[in-house]
């Protein structure tokens, strides 16, 4: 499917459009760290008709630029979904997030409610129980990455989100593709930044507000995940007013792997009244 750039901020920022329009808000999808919107690449077709759909490749990931020396924090990412809102002519929306893409959609849904009138998080961050065991090791390497080769970080990546997938040819796949933009030596550089910003305690504040969110909210996660564990799911649930949660038997990458329950769980969600 064709997509097109926006320059958000002085970046280019890529998205595709899909669906149509008649039965509601369109619903926007956004990724996790280090994916891009491929992540939702089977989910899309399965969205009920009538609701015009956004997907977005975030600064840093996919084919969007590069951060360089712009923040990558979730309070920015969010800022810049904020931004491609009011160039799409977008008032409000069905947020969909998977993993990092969770922590962005929390964060649009607390600072801009009315923006945000359903949300589903599929597998997300939850920040009051970040960062996770993988993370803080992850965290003692950050500072010695520049000296590592490219490939010698993304074997290291690579293997990690291996563990997020029952299917090891659709793992191998994908993970060629998510990691392509790191290859290099600027690359190795921007994955880098992606993970000090990840693991910042900046984002932390955000868990203590969780009890703000006013938007009708889904959460989908992987019975079997071993990147960010069901009891995140469970804490999420708790801290978000009337959220429902949705166990399927998957792993972290459910939105490729198991494509029909969460397709289900967005339409079930875009039919509450």
């Amino acid at each position: 499917m064709r997509g097109e750039f926006l320059d958000l901020s002085g970046a280019r920022l890529y998205y595709y459009a899909a669906g149509t329009r008649g039965a509601g808000d369109p619903v926007v999808f956004l990724h996790g760290f280090p994916t891009s919107g491929h992540v939702w690449a089977d989910v899309v077709p399965l969205v009920p008709a009538g609701h015009r759909v956004v997907v977005l490749d975030l600064l840093g990931y996919g084919r969007s630029d590069r951060p360089l020396d712009r923040s990558l924090s979730v309070d920015a990412h969010a800022d810049r979904v904020i931004e491609l809102f009011d160039q799409l002519r977008i008032d409000r929306a069905c947020i969909v997030g998977h993993g990092l893409g969770g922590g962005i959609a929390q964060s649009i849904a607390v600072r801009h409610p009315a923006r945000v009138p359903k949300l589903c998080l599929v597998a997300s961050l939850d920040f009051d129980a970040w960062p996770t065991l993988g993370a803080r090791a992850a965290r003692a390497i950050v500072p010695t990455m520049r000296l590592l080769p490219p490939a010698a970080l993304l074997g290291a990546v690579r293997r990690r989100l291996a563990h997020g997938f029952r299917d090891p040819d659709r793992a191998s796949r994908s993970i060629d593709l998510y990691l392509r933009p790191f290859a290099s030596d600027d690359g190795r550089d921007a994955l880098a930044a992606h993970l000090r910003a990840l693991l910042s305690a900046e984002s932390a504040p955000l868990a203590a507000r969780l009890s703000e969110i006013t938007a009708r909210t889904a959460i989908i996660w992987g019975q079997r995940d071993k990147v960010l564990p069901i009891a995140l799911g469970h804490r999420l649930q708790r801290a978000i007013p009337g959220a429902t949660l949705q166990v399927v038997d998957g792993r972290h990458f459910i939105p490729e792997e198991d494509p029909r329950p969460v397709a289900d769980a967005i339409a079930s969600l875009l039919a509450r009244a």
